[in-house]
């Protein structure tokens, strides 16, 4: 079953075209990792699937629902949708507790013990257990981001999307934000990821989309893509980093 399509997506900044006639599809647990270069409009994908970005043509289908650029309705498509940041984007004022539960009782109308209830078993799956009543100015940049993924998480979303969730993250702490996104993936969760460490992304993708200048140049499997890409652009972009092959 494809949750999510995007058939010939477009995308302008003025004059700029940022993304040019993107196609692809995710399955029902599936986890895609998008690579590439900055400016290669990776992070404008994801924000043109959540409503953060309009799209000037193309279309994009989410759980059946048939999204163009005149469509409105982000609202129901953001509880089937998460997406996770690289700022966090937490409330200072709330602790803990109270910025994961605001979207489920808030928006859908869940009750506040089965909010604070699932909570807790996030929390506590993430290894947070004992930060329920901290506040965000108490806690490490990995914990925030742990925080963040949680509260999308009890959400209950069909597809989450992880916007280089790692990039303002100390390099020591960036382990445990991965290794939360290793055990969603391994619970069958569907992710699309964009992120710039390859050995994460080698490890935890059924498919690689690699893009440059706002196209898809190629996508291809993670073993077959980090050991013998078909395209040269997607070679040079390897020869950057440094990663056991």
């Amino acid at each position: 079953m494809e949750i999510l399509k995007l058939i010939d997506v477009n995308k302008f900044y003025g004059s700029t075209h940022a993304l040019k006639d993107i196609n692809f599809s995710v399955k029902k647990g599936e986890v895609v990792v998008i690579l590439g270069p900055s400016g290669c409009g990776k992070s404008t994908t994801l924000r043109c699937i959540n409503g953060l970005e309009e799209i000037q043509s193309g279309t994009m289908e989410i759980l059946g629902e048939k999204i163009d650029k005149n469509f409105q309705n982000w609202r129901k498509i953001r509880q089937k949708v998460g997406m996770v940041f690289q700022s966090y984007e937490l409330f200072d004022h709330l602790n803990v507790m109270q910025n994961i539960t605001l979207g489920p009782i808030k928006v859908q109308k869940i009750g506040k013990e089965e909010a604070i209830k699932t909570a807790k078993f996030w929390l506590k799956k993430v290894g947070l257990g004992d930060k329920e009543k901290a506040y965000p100015k108490e806690l490490s940049g990995g914990q925030k981001q742990r925080i963040a993924i949680v509260r999308s998480l009890c959400m209950n979303p069909d597809i989450m999307l992880f916007d280089e969730v790692t990039a303002a993250l100390d390099p020591e702490i960036v382990r445990e934000v991965l290794d939360v996104m290793l055990n969603l993936a391994k619970e069958g969760r569907t992710m699309l990821i964009v992120t710039h460490e390859m050995a994460f992304a080698r490890a935890v993708a059924d498919r690689v989309i690699f893009m440059d200048k706002g196209e898809i140049v190629e996508l291809n499997d993670p073993e077959n893509f980090f050991t013998n890409p078909k395209t040269d652009r997607a070679k040079k972009f390897l020869n950057m980093f440094e990663f056991k092959k």
